[in-house]
């Protein structure tokens, strides 16, 4: 039972059941827009009274295309609110917060650090404070 408090404690879960929660909140309004403006553009362009029956005819083979790019249209637009309204201003915020926590934006020599770096700075730590305590 521990475990499992810590699990939820953690603010990775609550963040993730937040986002699909807005999510799903904002799915609804993807798929009005996609129903109510898109798909009738698209239907008229393909001379179809509804999106569902937009078809591609490739000699006697017909393609029902309609469905895949209502579909297509509504993946874009999810992926462009989620990454200008998430993406973005986390971006930002996080680098708002390095710039207060560490006085500079992080340049890329500083995220580039290897392991070896790491190994070699902590040894020069643990000389230095040795020769402190002589």
């Amino acid at each position: 039972m521990k475990g499992f408090k810590e699990f939820i404690a953690r603010g990775n879960v609550i963040e993730l059941a937040v986002a699909v929660i807005i999510g799903a909140a904002f799915t609804a309004i993807v798929n009005a827009l996609v129903d109510g403006i898109f798909n009738p553009i698209i239907a008229a362009i393909f001379n179809a009274d509804e999106i569902a029956g937009a078809t591609w005819q490739i000699g006697n083979v017909s393609l029902g295309i309609g469905l895949v790019i209502a579909a297509v249209i509504n993946f874009l637009l999810i992926a462009l609110v989620v990454y200008f309204c998430i993406v973005m201003p986390m971006n930002k915020l996080n680098e708002t917060m390095y710039v207060r926590k560490h006085g500079h934006k992080p340049d890329e020599e500083e995220a580039a650090i290897t392991e070896t770096d790491l190994l070699t700075e902590i040894r020069d730590l643990l000389a230095a404070r040795e020769g402190q305590g002589k």
